[in-house]
């Protein structure tokens, strides 16, 4: 039976896995032309087996940030024949369009007929950063969110955050906040908003989402000297089951949302989730997993989870996939395959030595990387 928690001062449960609807199977490689029918089943098996917190966003599975993505429709389509009824649903008001009050109300009302729901459960002003948020409030997302809350567009106010960890705590404190959503993994503790803005939140009563749980599944794929450690642990369990269960273990988190591919992937979730209890991770697992992320940090180059909010790229470059690339070469050892998939890549694809340095991509990576310059050792390695 999958486990619920108390999603803080909102007083609802919230199935400890949510499905995040940013990461579905496609026919092709179009990231707009969603594989409906499996995604519909995986979907439902979802909320059959017992998840009931559905995430989604205004660019999910779109090609740009200035219009709408593919993902809310198919939301919709996947939660007619009383599926709807079922799940809380939560998407973002894409702070970065918004310029005016008037705007905040235009995105809503569209979001609401994509969605084709009356309400949206919970409603986050979506990806905060130093940039969007001086913004927002000058636009007024207080009293914005006050009148929808209000008029019943939505039931409960909330963000997303990328950024540092002391504008979290401004933005927490600012306004009377249900619930917010940040980064948390066991490479991520200190990153972002962080194990500090975790508690700063949860002290707060804030309900916490967190995203990003398997860092956009890269750390599913350990290398070996990583395995060797996960083979002393007594309990046998997969990589994704460390991870997710390595979050799951504090109690403050409410809901841990996973981008799921794959039926496999659902499944897979679906049984760690059932036995996601807090705190119940001995010292000795804990230490494994410490090892591990000293394994990761000590090879990473580039802190990049996959998310493609840098994408479409003007020059043409897949610059997550560049990125995918790049971090295997030193992680799994130097492997030949990451030069061979490269070459694939450069074919399909403009390779990474064709940046113009325009700097689009890094006006929207809410890692905060370098993009420019880590293309260009991208080119140094594989070129």
């Amino acid at each position: 039976m999958l486990l619920y928690r108390n999603f803080g001062k909102t007083n609802e449960l919230v199935s400890v896995l949510g499905f995040g609807c940013m990461r579905l199977p496609l026919i092709g490689s179009d990231p707009t032309n969603i594989d409906e029918e499996k995604a519909i089943s995986m979907l439902r098996y979802a909320i059959d087996a017992g998840v009931n917190y559905v995430d989604t966003a205004y660019p999910y599975h779109g090609t740009g940030f200035t219009h709408g993505g593919a993902s809310e429709p198919f939301v919709a389509k996947a939660l007619k024949d009383g599926y709807r009824e079922r799940v809380k649903l939560a998407t973002k008001l894409p702070s970065w369009l918004i310029k005016t009050r008037a705007d905040m109300d235009k995105y809503l009302n569209e979001q609401l007929a994509r969605l084709e729901t009356d309400s949206i459960d919970f409603y986050l002003v979506h990806s905060l950063n130093g940039g969007t948020w001086p913004v927002l409030k000058e636009a007024g997302i207080s009293e914005f969110l006050d009148q929808a809350i209000k008029d019943g567009r939505i039931k409960y106010a909330g963000f997303s955050f990328h950024d540092q960890a002391e504008l979290f705590k401004e933005i927490v404190d600012y306004y009377d906040w249900s619930f917010c959503q940040i980064q948390y993994n066991y490479l991520d503790e200190d990153y972002q908003a962080g194990k500090e803005g975790l508690e700063y939140a949860a002290s707060k009563g804030l309900g916490i989402a967190i995203m990003e749980p398997l860092r956009g599944g890269n750390i599913t794929n350990l290398p070996q000297a990583a395995i060797d450690i996960l083979d002393q642990a007594e309990v046998k369990r997969t990589p994704a089951e460390w991870a997710l269960r390595w979050v799951w273990n504090h109690s403050e988190v409410s809901v841990v949302l996973s981008g799921m591919t794959t039926m496999e992937q659902v499944v897979e979730n679906v049984k760690v989730a059932q036995a996601a209890q807090a705190h119940s991770l001995n010292a000795k697992e804990l230490g494994l997993i410490d090892a591990v992320k000293n394994v990761f940090q000590e090879r990473i180059k580039v802190n990049c989870t996959g998310c493609s909010y840098c994408m479409p790229c003007p020059a043409g470059i897949n610059i997550p996939t560049c990125f995918s690339m790049y971090n295997d070469h030193w992680v799994f050892d130097g492997t030949p395959a990451a030069k061979e998939r490269y070459t694939i890549l450069s074919k399909l694809a403009a390779p990474a030595s064709k940046c113009v340095e325009c700097g689009k991509c890094e006006s929207h990576c809410p890692q905060g990387i370098t993009i420019r310059e880590e293309l260009k050792n991208v080119t140094a390695l594989f070129e």
